[in-house]
């Protein structure tokens, strides 16, 4: 039996603690409960409020994977501070670079899906309001956005919050969550035939609005119901199974994004025979395989290109998938 060492470098207390515990309780279960032959020593580091100067702790650990932050802004403090070849399970907007190998979709995709079904399911749309807060994650979901509407033949008309809207047929909105939500509050729905926002896949962040979430539409990294069959790791029932008796309470989308990183990293130790970071990021660009996350894919920068993030609308008081077509279990409306 191999022993393995893991260090984890997350937020377990500030504004992101909630996101960072949840992916933190999420490698402490794929470390104890799902890594046999192997025997995994998982530590775990406080990101707030000096990301660097965790991840120089982390370093002193001496870990053979080094598991990366939630945030965007963490990750790439975090990358930037070490040498080591981090696994990015919580950062969407991070630039490429050689110690970065990441499980997510990244940033620019997010709002690929709901172009896309504007596209093919609202044919009367002919322009995107596309609006953007202040933050590097909000500028890259914005510019994926008006690439991909640009790329359809679609006019672009875009904003910065707290702006007001452009005038448009539909309208995406991608900053922090506080800016969407006033937003939502503020703006006259019936206005745009679709109104997106980042949020709409977040249920937490929705639950003070209510009956008004009806009709949002916004990305999700991922979602139980529509998780496909892995060939590698545990099935999405099993997981949701082990998280709830673990911690008492139902998986969020950072907590699969982390487990299914744990999976991906061991994977990739186990090809390569070591824990030198350059076969690791090797092994890594060779990989192709399906968690209960969706598919691993990365390119040569480490960059991940294999998972598609889903596209959700409020219906019914729930979240429904309504786009791509082969994994949507709703008809957008």
């Amino acid at each position: 039996m191999a022993v393995v060492h893991a260090a984890l470098v997350t937020p377990m207390s500030g504004p992101l603690a909630g996101y960072g515990q949840a992916g933190a309780t999420a490698v402490a279960l794929w470390a104890q409960k799902f890594t046999a032959p192997d025997q995994v020593f998982l530590e775990v580091v406080d990101a707030h409020p000096d990301a660097p100067a965790a991840v120089r702790r982390a370093e002193g650990l001496h870990p053979d994977l080094l598991f990366g932050p939630y945030g965007s802004r963490p990750t790439v403090e975090v990358a930037r501070a070490t040498r080591r070849l981090v696994w990015n399970h919580g950062g969407a907007q991070v630039p490429a670079r050689d110690n970065v190998v990441s499980v997510l979709a990244p940033a620019d995709t997010y709002f690929a899906g709901v172009v896309d079904m504007i596209r093919q399911d609202f044919s009367d749309v002919r322009t995107i309001g596309v609006m953007r807060g202040p933050t590097g994650f909000a500028r890259g979901v914005a510019a994926g956005a008006v690439a991909r509407a640009q790329r359809h033949g679609l006019d672009v008309r875009q904003a910065v919050l707290p702006a007001p809207p452009p005038t448009a047929d539909a309208l995406l909105v991608a900053g922090r969550f506080d800016e969407e939500l006033a937003a939502v509050r503020t703006a006259d729905r019936a206005r745009w035939r679709v109104f997106g926002l980042v949020a709409a896949g977040v249920q937490e962040v929705l639950a003070e609005l209510g009956h008004a979430r009806e009709g949002l539409v916004g990305p999700a990294q991922w979602l139980p119901e529509a998780a496909p069959e892995p060939d590698e790791g545990p099935s999405v029932r099993c997981f949701v199974a082990a998280y709830r008796a673990w911690s008492g309470s139902e998986p969020p989308y950072p907590a699969a994004q982390a487990f299914a990183t744990g999976l991906v990293a061991l994977r990739c130790l186990r090809a390569s025979g070591t824990a030198d970071d350059a076969a690791l990021r090797a092994a890594a660009r060779h990989l192709r395989c399906t968690t209960l996350f969706g598919s691993f894919r990365v390119d040569a920068s480490g960059a991940q290109i294999g998972h598609q993030v889903l596209t959700v609308q409020w219906q019914g008081g729930r979240r429904v998938v309504v786009w791509p077509p082969d994994r949507a279990n709703a008809s957008p409306r």
